[in-house]
This record gives C-alpha cells, sequence and structure tokens, in this order.
C-alpha cells in the first residue's frame, strides 16, 4: 500500500525537528525510518505504537497519521 505520511512529517519535525533525531528517539536508524516513510518498509504495530507515544498523540490518531492513502 502507499500511504501519505505528510500529517506524520509535519509532527515529527514539529517535535523532533528532524527525521534523525526522531529515529535516534525510536530506536531506528535514518535510513530505516525513511524507508518506512517513503512505503519502502511498512510500520510494525510496536512502531506505530512507540512512535505516537513518542509524537504525543494518542490512539485515536493513528488512521490520520498513518492509514492515509496516496
Amino acid at each position: 500500500m502507499i500511504y501519505n505520511y505528510s500529517k506524520l512529517l509535519g509532527r515529527i519535525k514539529e517535535i523532533y525537528g528532524t527525521q534523525e533525531k526522531f529515529a535516534k528517539a525510536l530506536g531506528m536508524g535514518r535510513v530505516s525510518l525513511s524507508q518506512r516513510l517513503n512505503c519502502k518498509l511498512e510500520f510494525t504495530q510496536n512502531e506505530i505504537n512507540r512512535s505516537i507515544e513518542l509524537l504525543g498523540l494518542n490512539t485515536l490518531d493513528i488512521p490520520a497519521y498513518f492509514f492515509q492513502y496516496r
């Protein structure tokens, strides 16, 4: 599936400033995060749950940030 992560990218920039800083907080490399944001790999459930914690979101926000189709 091809997802639109623009809302997620905006939140990452707002909270962490860069994808690299967010990736480090998430416990993954910058390239691994980039692959997910570019739909080369899928986010796991654990990565989604950890992301919403780090970004100050709640479970009701998951569809808007992770499952918007392009």
